[in-house]
């Protein structure tokens, strides 16, 4: 128990922290993988493989991290996988062959993977003490965070800081800060979570599906009182959490073809200055972090599907304009639409995955998470695909399709929730 007393306000500035720290820790080695190339002597093929690694540990950690969670508690998982993450990008970049930097960076994306399903559930629990919506302030402070890393990375490349002296510093650095923002991200609520769900696992098994329809069928009653799955397991929790993934994936999407895709499109299919091309990916990040500012007390006023179907629609608004236009100040509102209209696609999901009946708690985040980056590798091959077929500027009708999808979805969640209530 921490030396203080919990209030919410200490607790969301915790998991902000928590937020900000995994941002900055993730994106610190981005701007210097050229520098990894390079010391590796590698060929194009042979680093595309390299700078896989990570996603592909991340989707490896599959649904390791509900149980994980659950044994320990969101908080506890969070901070010692944020100290393990800091070690392991630190020993990347010492590595003296291209192997150990590949083999290191899978257990980083296996770590990052339990991370960031554990700070998720922990944004969840603080939003319920709290009583209003607050996860999208959340992933507004990640995509800070990320920015500070990013940025971080970028001065020391500048100022010929060697990477390991930068990874090595920065690790220590935001490893105590993950500890920091682990003792102030208490609530009274986190043990009762994580050993109420555990004694729930070793009665009726490892989180299976079968296992949680036989507790359905038991009508046990999730955290703060809530059924686990209406009366004798009516809610299938695989017919609740799969149009969430499809959801987050959508979300994932666009960030996708903002980071790979953007400067391409305005550098070759508009009359965009050179120099100006990268601008789409900031302003995809820009107007992201306003959506996400602003998605919190839209989602008090609206409720989350409301909010998420409007911005399926803004995405798909915006990526029309995108595809229609030849000049850069339209695409580059598109892309600003898009930015904004998604921002709050993945949180929404998130929260709606941690309290889906009839999983354990933190199995539905876990799931999501897994399954939401196996959406993430097959986005650029797909957009590449379409480009090479019919072009660029087609290609940009995968995210206004997402976004079409994304607003039908989170209208069909918005009225099966009704009916639910309706019902029980």
């Amino acid at each position: 128990m921490p030396a203080f007393t919990p209030t919410p306000a200490l607790a969301r500035w915790g998991v902000s922290l928590m937020f900000f720290t995994n941002g900055v820790l993730l994106a610190g080695l981005l701007p210097r993988y050229p520098e990894v190339k390079a010391a590796f002597g590698l060929s194009g093929t042979l680093y595309g493989l390299l700078v896989i690694a990570m996603p592909l540990g991340a989707v490896t950690a599959a649904t390791a991290a509900g149980p994980i969670i659950r044994r320990f508690g969101a908080r506890a998982v969070t901070v010692v996988g944020s100290v393990i993450l800091a070690i392991v990008f630190a020993l990347a970049v010492h590595s003296p062959v291209a192997m150990l930097f590949a083999a290191a960076m899978f257990v980083a994306g296996i770590t990052d993977a339990i991370v960031d399903s554990a700070q998720n559930v922990q944004g969840v629990i603080v939003e319920e003490w709290k009583g209003r919506s607050i996860i999208n302030s959340f992933h507004a402070i990640w995509s800070l965070g990320a920015t500070a890393g990013g940025l971080i990375g970028t001065w020391c490349a500048a100022h010929a800081v060697p990477l390991t002296t930068q990874m090595t510093v920065n690790g220590a650095v935001w490893a105590v800060v993950a500890v920091v923002a682990g003792i102030i991200a208490a609530t009274p609520h986190d043990r009762d979570h994580a050993s109420a769900d555990v004694a729930e696992d070793e009665v009726v098994g490892a989180g299976t599906p079968e296992a949680n329809v036989a507790a359905d069928a038991g009508g046990r009653a999730g955290r703060n009182g809530r059924p686990r799955a209406g009366a004798a397991g009516r809610t299938r929790p695989w017919r609740v959490l799969l149009p969430l993934v499809v959801l987050s994936i959508c979300g994932t999407l666009m960030e996708e073809v903002a980071n790979s895709w953007s400067a391409l499109f305005l550098g070759g299919e508009t009359d965009a200055p050179a120099q100006l091309a990268g601008l789409g990916f900031t302003i995809v990040l820009a107007c992201q972090f306003v959506g996400r500012l602003v998605g919190d007390p839209m989602t008090d006023r609206w409720g989350r599907e409301s909010v998420a179907r409007l911005g399926g629609l803004l995405t798909a608004a915006g990526m029309t304009i995108a595809v229609v236009s030849s000049a850069w100040v339209p695409v580059l509102v598109g892309f600003g639409l898009m930015g904004f209209g998604s921002a709050t696609l993945v949180p929404a999901a998130f929260a709606a995955a941690a309290r889906v009946p009839g999983l354990p708690h933190g199995t539905g985040i876990a799931i999501l998470g897994w399954l939401m980056r196996l959406g993430f590798l097959l986005t650029s091959p797909l957009v590449g695909v379409i480009s090479d077929v019919a072009g660029l500027r087609a290609a940009l009708g995968v995210p206004l399709a997402a976004g079409l999808l994304a607003a039908y979805l989170s209208h069909r969640l918005g009225a099966n929730a009704r009916a639910r209530q309706a019902a029980g």
